[in-house]
């Protein structure tokens, strides 16, 4: 025990100025990074308190909360995780705040005259973005959406992995992959907007769930987003990119 308080101190030391003077710190799954962007400063700005969000896969996240990250408020992007929390007596019930879905993005306009299943067979698709698909819902939902279409086998040799959704966009943003299967929140960026996309409609919609740590240094701030995330204006903000 005296270990594990050891380390997790050493961490917080080792954190930023501007984080350990946050008056909430938010584990954000990637996926849902573009609305956040517009959602903190709103909040900051009707309230006056600082937000620190940290980005990463849902899966990565939980393994910190989970090790003594001294978070305030776990936004995942699936239930399993919050839920798991909530067995363990880590945190308070969840509570969905968004639904996402997967879309295939390229930055070549010509493939998206075409179904998304044809454009991964193509021949001059040489790398397909992904998801990790134990950490990252929507690799695992994208993976399903692989699955159901007969075509998850076939396509390993194509498949190129990142470790979070965000990370997949840069692949395919960058070349780095052909096409990647993105966040719909994606397309609706500025670099989202220079490429194309088509829905997956066989990729299972993602139910992302949320929960407030018990330990949370910051209750009442956390108390006072999760209200917000409530609002009319955070619900725009979701619309805007494309979370139900």
């Amino acid at each position: 025990m005296k270990r594990l308080f050891s380390l997790v101190l050493a961490a917080m030391l080792l954190l930023p100025s501007t984080v350990l003077a946050a008056d909430l710190l938010v584990a954000q799954a990637a996926n849902f990074m573009p609305a956040m962007k517009e959602i903190i400063p709103a909040f900051e700005k009707k309230t006056g308190l600082k937000v620190q969000a940290t980005y990463a896969s849902t899966g990565k996240l939980y393994g910190q909360i989970v090790n003594g990250a001294p978070f305030d408020l776990f936004l995942a992007a699936d239930q399993r995780r919050p839920e798991a929390l909530y067995d363990k007596g880590l945190s308070d019930k969840p509570f969905e705040y968004a639904k996402g879905q997967v879309v295939l993005w390229t930055n070549n306009k010509q493939f998206c005259e075409q179904d998304w299943r044809q454009i991964v067979q193509a021949k001059e698709v040489q790398k397909v973005g992904i998801a990790n698909t134990e950490t990252a819902p929507y690799g695992t939902s994208a993976m399903k959406a692989l699955q159901s279409a007969g075509l998850w086998d076939a396509l390993q040799p194509k498949l190129v992995f990142g470790q979070s959704i965000s990370q997949v966009f840069q692949f395919a943003s960058t070349g780095a992959a052909d096409v990647g299967l993105c966040a719909y929140s994606s397309v609706f960026t500025e670099e989202g907007k220079k490429g194309c996309f088509i829905i997956m409609e066989q990729a299972p919609e993602i139910i992302q769930a949320a929960c407030v740590l018990k330990d949370a240094p910051n209750r009442d701030t956390a108390a006072k987003f999760v209200e917000f995330l409530a609002s009319d204006e955070v619900s725009t903000i979701k619309n805007a990119y494309g979370y139900k």
